[in-house]
């Protein structure tokens, strides 16, 4: 596909522009008009957002190939007039526009002049589809309604206990007080729990997940987190822990390797039946046979995850049933695996439960530096 032709006028220096760099490598629309308006540059992106083909673009008048108008109707290069206004002007900020049939688009524009306020010699237009904005807005409207929804719970309860103990106190006892108290206290741990991994996800998604490694015995940190199910009523025969020796040196940030067998093991016991089991093997190359990592494999013997939802599981707010949960747990564990540069799988155990497999890679004490 052409982003140029030769009849159109100008059409020889976006060829020549073209061959350092193609605009159809773009992934937001680009349309460049001459000092005359004519369109000279017109890319794959902008014929798949505006629905006009690049051959009945190019050549075109600026406003004719590209006929937009804002929001309460007006034409809008009539409006900004970028050849004609004014002198010292040299970008239009994005916003939102119309094209014909009333689709939204983001468009944004720059005026490039032969000098400080000479006259337009080329005008650049960018468009991008809102699509990807309304996903992201989407995205922070639930966010914040499941945030909403999960601290109004403990906040009432805290709000409650604390008041009727500050108006009665004299008139509870001192075994319940103690109760009141211990609740008030185990819902602010699940506020706190929210919070955390409220700057989880924007660390996650800002790409800022610091991971500080140092050795981890990974066999161990298993061992730790059945003893505390034990510990809190679980049977010990509901666990089954196979460490596969000799494993390969592990360096990794062990809070947050900590956290992802939490939300596994956990995911496992609440939602899961049966035997939960954990395989903790060398992950060894299939060319070269060399050990490349650890994995760790988290299984139970319960209904297990639909087909149909196995792609989902990792997004946020998945929930595997409506047993509670903001859905944010599973999201947070891949970030943490990736951030490692490990990867993250789901899949069917063979006794027909949910297995999650993580992987993560080996990493000398020089990768540190």
């Amino acid at each position: 596909m052409s982003v140029g032709a030769s009849s159109a006028p100008g059409a020889q220096a976006g060829e020549h522009a073209a061959h350092a760099c193609d605009p159809n490598d773009l992934p937001d629309g680009l349309v460049v008009a001459d000092e005359q308006g004519h369109v000279i540059c017109y890319n794959a992106a902008a014929e798949r957002i505006t629905g006009v083909p690049v051959a009945e673009a190019l050549g075109q008048r600026l406003e004719k190939a590209l006929p937009l108008e804002d929001l309460e109707g007006r034409r809008w290069w009539q409006l900004t007039d970028p050849y004609g206004g004014l002198a010292i002007r040299t970008r239009q900020p994005e916003r939102n526009l119309l094209l014909p049939g009333g689709r939204e688009v983001l468009v944004s524009a720059r005026y490039v002049r032969t000098g400080p306020t000479g006259p337009v010699r080329r005008v650049v237009v960018c468009l991008r589809d809102t699509e990807a904005r309304r996903r992201t807005e989407r995205s922070h409207a639930e966010l914040i309604a499941t945030v909403a929804h999960e601290l109004r719970s403990p906040l009432t309860s805290v709000k409650g206990f604390t008041a009727t103990l500050l108006a009665k106190w004299e008139r509870f006892t001192d075994d319940q007080k103690r109760l009141m108290l211990e609740t008030v206290d185990a819902d602010a741990d699940r506020v706190t729990r929210l919070i955390a991994e409220l700057l989880d996800i924007s660390r996650i998604d800002s790409g800022r997940l610091e991971v500080r490694r140092q050795p981890v015995d990974i066999g161990a940190a298993v061992g730790r987190h059945i003893q505390a199910y034990v510990a809190a009523g679980q049977t010990a025969d509901r666990f089954l822990l196979r460490v596969e020796q000799p494993l390969p040196p592990l360096w990794a940030d062990p809070d947050k390797i900590d956290q992802v067998l939490s939300n596994l093991l956990e995911n496992a016991v609440r939602h899961g039946e049966g035997t939960v089991t954990i395989d903790v093997t060398p992950a060894a190359s299939p060319r070269e046979g060399e050990d490349i990592g650890t994995s760790v494999t988290v299984s139970d013997e319960g209904p297990g995850i639909p087909e149909e939802s196995m792609n989902r599981v990792f997004t946020r707010f998945w929930r595997g049933s409506k047993r509670g949960g903001t859905g944010l747990g599973l999201y947070i564990v891949k970030g943490i695996v990736e951030a490692h540069g490990g990867v993250i799988t789901v899949g069917r155990a063979p006794g027909g439960g949910a297995e999650f497999r993580f992987t993560l890679p080996v990493a000398a004490p020089a990768y540190l530096t």
